[in-house]
């Protein structure tokens, strides 16, 4: 069974942060508005979270399924650098993020909530599930967060990271 609160140990060596979008950083819904135009929910405390570990020396990385727009407005937010869309390899775009990185795809942390996150799960070094992921993948995740996806999932596996490599939150945010 998934551990529910990660220990330091298998968390110290990881330099790198891999997410699936849909259901990891929103709460895998979508709203369509008068338009026609996609709308998504983002959690605020996900946001400070990968700020934090951005500020803190991870890299990060968005590897969705979908082909959204809405993908590529997060990731400028974010400052995130690495982006697949469109993926249905995601194992195969974990081990290319890898190479263009030059980071081993075991220092990385992958968090996804549906079986075809699983490939990239058990490939890198760590594999997180929000509690609101499908029950294989959850058999499939070392740790699961206490929070669903799109309600600080991400933060809670951030502060988890952050905590094992005894990274201090409030010296990050002197960090640009």
């Amino acid at each position: 069974m998934p551990e529910s609160q990660p220990e330091k140990a298998g968390l110290a060596s990881i330099r790198a942060i891999a997410l699936d979008v849909d259901g990891v950083l929103t709460d895998g819904g979508f709203w369509w508005g008068p338009n026609g135009e996609e709308w998504k929910r983002f959690s605020f405390d996900d946001v400070m979270g990968l700020s934090l570990a951005r500020r803190a020396g991870f890299a990060i990385a968005l590897i969705s399924g979908e082909d959204s727009p809405l993908v590529d407005r997060y990731a400028e937010k974010m400052l995130i650098k690495h982006v697949v869309k469109g993926c249905r390899d995601k194992a195969g775009a974990l081990r290319r993020l890898s190479s263009e990185t030059g980071i081993a795809v075991e220092d990385f942390c992958y968090m996804g909530d549906d079986i075809n996150d699983i490939p990239a799960m058990q490939i890198a070094g760590t594999a997180f599930a929000p509690a609101s992921a499908n029950p294989l993948v959850l058999s499939h995740a070392q740790f699961v967060t206490a929070n669903s996806g799109g309600h600080g999932a991400v933060r809670e596996m951030i502060d988890a990271l952050l905590a094992a490599q005894g990274i201090d939150p409030q010296e990050t945010l002197k960090k640009k």
